[in-house]
């Protein structure tokens, strides 16, 4: 919320919300137009990948990008931590071709810093939350533990961060 509150609503990027839910279903899509002026999406399959949203994966789901749209599959770690950020990070380094910007907030477990150095290998950028501002540290602690981590900011400065990159890259 801290993050998307410090995003403009017409940035140019599609904003995905990947998170780590498996037995209950996210009210994310609910709950977070009350933090930006961007529509927000609950995910549904073939769903066009469009700039100026914030998209918000399902539960039970990995998600997966092919084509400049969504594919969902069914989840492929139902048993103790998901991985469902490595499998969506790992298919954005594989079958995107525009600008990445992969950022890692405040979670248990490491989801996600397995696939980090493939995104910076993409010509991506890394941003993980500063460990002592999330509440749960466990995710950003084991991003910058993968060495492939471009900047460790709070929230409030990954939006700004976010605004800087992505105003240079529209401008080059």
């Amino acid at each position: 919320m801290r993050l998307l509150q410090h995003l403009p609503d017409d940035l140019g990027v599609a904003i995905v919300i990947v998170n780590h839910l498996r037995v209950v279903a996210t009210r994310l899509h609910e709950i977070l137009p009350r933090y930006t002026a961007m529509p927000v999406e609950l995910i549904t399959d073939g769903l066009d990948i469009r700039p100026d949203r914030v998209f918000i994966i399902p539960s039970q789901r990995d998600l997966h990008v092919c084509d400049g749209e969504f594919r969902l599959e069914p989840i492929s770690k139902p048993r103790g931590w998901p991985d469902v950020i490595t499998v969506f990070l790992q298919s954005l380094a594989q079958h995107w071709h525009g600008k990445i910007i992969a950022v890692i907030v405040s979670g248990y477990d490491g989801d996600g810093a397995d696939a980090l150095c493939a995104i910076r290998d993409a010509g991506g950028i890394t941003i993980a939350q500063q460990p002592a501002s999330a509440k749960q540290p466990d995710m950003p602690d084991s991003a910058i533990a993968s060495g492939c981590i471009d900047y460790v900011l709070v929230p409030e400065a990954i939006g700004e961060k976010i605004r800087e990159i992505t105003r240079a890259a529209q401008a080059g």
